[in-house]
């Protein structure tokens, strides 16, 4: 009997792979098709186990799949631009190239140690000028369509990082990255792409991901999109004949409730609006300090409200009555109009606003049959809707229908209209830093901004630049990269130093992996046609909102320019939960990482792999247990030993033909094996296809291993066949959890020629795999409700479900909120309401 090395036989089949080829695949139109991926990592140091939890799920299903016949890509690159390079080389003296290649070396090293199984042919970096050219291809084609643009605008400014930050970026008014750095309101020329044209269609067609997208990500990327829809209505100014103010809003009924106009401070009327006006020059102070500061969309609510009034009114368009005009830190020009009509009564945030300041409360919407609300007794804003009152002609009106007429009214009378509008802004993609793509784009003194040729892709950045972290765009400082020819005239020109955010970058870089070196185009379409859309997309609810809908957009634009054919381009997508420890997520900056190399070299790559399988559900945290650790380590040698131990006896039999007829002839033991090892194959089979509860597959296996050391000696009343039949379906589950030891094991009992990365996945026989029956209690708050009967070892999730879904809980239940639900095994069940 053999001791279990497992770095040895780790190091032996992942040569054997690599010898094999065993991982790559081309397109086969005639093979069934599943290209599952994890988002590709950001090479940032070294990696550590919370990262290799997403990579080991990917591998099992990648395993598995190609085990149940599936022609699989599964590929892997490395996102590669990006400010944290850019710093290391500051901090470090060193080009980020430097850094970010050590970095992905040492990331590959850990990938192939864990034997992911991964196309390497396919390899991608995007920092590389082989794929940023394409990104240059895109902006120009985007550019033709009028999708790119360049406009001024104010940005978030970190000024620790010197460059433009994502409002997601943005936490606590303080850079993601720099938690002690203010973040500062800049206006700056910068390019955008108009993803805002496709916010309608990127809104209806998250429901093609019904169901295959978890539910979570949909309501955020909903809400991201943000349509509303309501009325643009136009306030006159008293004593600017030609000035008017516009709002939109989505409660045009309570318009007759209006106390005030409010504006954001950046609103381009306020020049206009202040001048002359008494105390100007203590309004345009306070107009500058506050379009100084930053107000988020997500701090609005929680947000201090401040404002002033700037000396002018405006007339309400529906009753002519005057009102004031304000400028308040709580109204963003970025969304709507950047314009707001202040209804204390109706608004929570107006209603603060106008408490603090001491603005009227008109109250114009009554509750429906409920107490009528005076200013005696209202202590917050009414914000349902309601029946009108003090609303002229309006009055008595059902909010609802009040909103259809007086719309119509507005648009029949010429002062407002019915109008959509979506919160999703277009997408700012310049960056001012070295480390990512270079934006295509010179301008010439005669022709003005002018495309690069496409023969002229890619513009390369130059090996060096001044990484000071200072001042404007590193690249602004290599005059032999500013400094070019115009393509139009000839004359000078002058080179783009902004490089694009690097979520462009990892938009599109699944559809290049189908095509990973094609030198003509970013891909061949037929290719893309047979592998995409991604069957299976994997990686952390943190990317919901952007990369995840930058990718549905890129999508959109290939589509529309004839380079697929798909509107989505992922068909399901899995958020895996986090590793923690010490109750947070591992973090190098944070200092609680348990390295993957280090975890390697202790236990072996293939405990790393079941711990983080074993230790939670998928879609779950984490919390990292070395103690856990320890007992993966322990079964893992528990089973070497026991295949071991027999697998001179066993490897010269043929495992048993015929297995449900020999059951007939079978001893006790013998049926008691067969019994439980497809019983237990139907049952991973069923958690590999539909349920990804890797957890419970693993307890599942442990319960097999179990059985066959009860049944020891196996020598005595068990057959070396049905022995081998056993061990065989023992090892073909675990494959695509630990395939090292699976391959170590299969070589034992006497399989020399093909390895199991291509083994079939085994089929239960439906006689042998069922299951006793037990019958469990129904109670709700511990009254008897009914009884169940179900299968025996039942997990319990699944019990739980069967029980929730049994008409007659359901019917005693009646829509009462469920608080837990207690489970005695085989025995009983206790729903728990409150």
């Amino acid at each position: 009997m053999t001791e279990y090395d497992p770095q040895a036989i780790e190091k032996k089949w992942q040569a054997r792979w690599d010898a094999d080829r065993a991982f790559e695949v081309d397109a086969d139109p005639a093979q069934p098709k599943y290209y599952v991926l994890e988002m590709l990592p950001y090479p940032s140091g070294t990696m550590h186990m919370g990262h290799m939890r997403n990579y080991t799920i990917g591998d099992v299903i990648a395993r598995y799949k190609r085990m149940c016949g599936f022609h699989v890509l599964h590929p892997m690159g490395w996102d590669a631009f990006g400010l944290p390079a850019e710093n290391a080389a500051i901090q470090r003296g060193i080009h980020p190239r430097e850094w970010t290649n050590t970095n992905i070396e040492s990331f590959k090293r850990v990938c192939r140690r864990f034997g992911f199984s991964y196309d390497w042919r396919r390899e991608i970096s995007t920092c590389e000028p082989e794929y940023y050219r394409w990104n240059q291809w895109f902006f120009l084609r985007m550019l033709e369509r009028g999708i790119a643009y360049r406009k001024r605008s104010r940005v978030n400014w970190c000024p620790k990082c010197m460059t433009v930050l994502a409002n997601e970026q943005v936490v606590d008014g303080c850079c993601w990255r720099h938690e002690d750095t203010p973040v500062e309101a800049k206006e700056i020329e910068q390019w955008f792409l108009r993803i805002t044209q496709y916010a309608e269609e990127l809104l209806e067609s998250l429901d093609q991901l019904e169901g295959a997208w978890p539910e979570r990500v949909q309501t955020m990327q909903r809400n991201w999109i943000g349509k509303s829809q309501g009325t643009r209505v136009r306030f006159a100014v008293d004593g600017l004949e030609k000035a008017s103010i516009e709002v939109f809003t989505t409660r045009v009924d309570t318009i007759y409730g209006a106390s005030a106009l409010i504006l954001a401070p950046e609103h381009p009327l306020l020049s206009t609006l202040v001048a002359g006006v008494k105390g100007q020059e203590e309004i345009e102070g306070n107009i500058h300090r506050l379009r100084q500061r930053l107000t988020r969309a997500a701090d609005i609510a929680t947000a201090e409200k401040e404002g002033f009034f700037v000396g002018r009114y405006a007339f309400n368009p529906f009753n002519g009555e005057r009102i004031p005009i304000w400028v308040g830190n709580f109204v963003l020009m970025e969304y709507g109009t950047g314009a707001v009509m202040c209804v204390p009564a109706h608004d929570e945030r107006d209603c603060e606003f106008a408490t603090k300041y001491g603005l009227p409360k008109p109250i114009v919407v009554q509750p429906r049959g409920g107490k009528e609300l005076t200013p005696e007794t209202l202590t917050a804003a009414f914000t349902e809707y309601g029946t009108l009152a003090n609303s002229g002609p309006y009055t008595g009106l059902e909010s609802e229908k009040a909103i259809e007429k007086m719309t119509a009214d507005a648009e029949a009378r010429g002062f407002g209209k019915g109008e959509i509008i979506f919160r999703l802004k277009d997408w700012g993609i310049s960056r001012q830093r070295y480390w990512g793509t270079p934006i295509p784009v010179l301008y010439c003194e005669k022709c003005g901004m002018v495309p690069v040729p496409d023969k002229d892709l890619p513009v390369v950045l130059p090996p060096m630049a001044k990484f000071s972290g200072v001042g404007q765009s590193p690249l602004a400082s290599v005059p032999e990269f500013v400094n070019t020819t115009c393509p139009k005239c000839g004359g000078p020109a002058r080179r783009e130093t902004d490089t694009m955010d690097t979520f462009i970058d990892s938009s599109w870089y699944f559809y290049r992996y189908a095509d990973a070196h094609n030198d003509k185009t970013p891909f061949d379409p037929a290719l893309v046609r047979y592998w995409l859309p991604v069957d299976q997309y994997i990686g952390g609810i943190v990317h919901a909102i952007l990369h995840l809908l930058y990718t549905r957009f890129f999508c959109k634009v290939m589509r529309d320019l004839g380079l697929v054919n798909h509107d989505e381009p992922v068909k399901r997508l899995f958020t895996q939960g986090l590793v923690l420890k010490g109750g947070t997520a591992m973090s190098k900056s944070k200092g609680n990482v348990v390295g993957a190399e280090e975890m390697a070299e202790k236990y072996g790559c293939d405990t790393g792999r079941l711990y983080t399988l074993f230790a939670a559900p998928p879609e779950k945290d984490l919390e990292w247990s070395e103690q856990a650790i320890e007992g993966c380590s322990r079964f893992l040698q528990r089973v070497h030993r026991m295949v071991s131990r027999h697998a001179e006896n066993v490897s010269s039999f043929a495992s048993v033909s015929g297995v449900a007829e020999a059951v007939d002839s079978a001893s006790l033991k013998e049926k008691a094996l067969l019994r439980k090892a497809h019983q237990v194959l139907r049952r991973v089979s069923n958690d590999f296809e539909t349920r990804w509860h890797f957890n419970s597959a693993t307890a599942l296996l442990m319960e097999l291993v179990n059985e066959i050391h009860g049944a020891e000696p196996l020598e005595e009343g068990v057959r070396p066949a049905v022995a081998r039949e056993v061990f065989e379906l023992l090892i073909l589950m675990m494959a695509p959890m630990v395939p090292h030891l699976a391959e170590e094991l299969w070589e034992m009992l006497g399989h020399t020629g093909e390895t199991l990365a291509h083994a079939p996945w085994p089929k239960f026989v439906p006689a042998l795999a069922a299951e006793d029956q037990v019958e469990i209690v129904e109670q709700i708050n511990s009254r008897v409700r009914g009884k169940l009967l179900v299968e025996s070892g039942l997990p319990e999730e699944e019990l739980k479900k069967q029980v929730l879904s049994d008409p007659k809980i359901a019917k005693f239940l009646n829509g009462q909120r469920v608080v837990k639900i207690i489970v005695v095994p085989n025995k009983l069940v206790n729903v728990v309401t409150g």
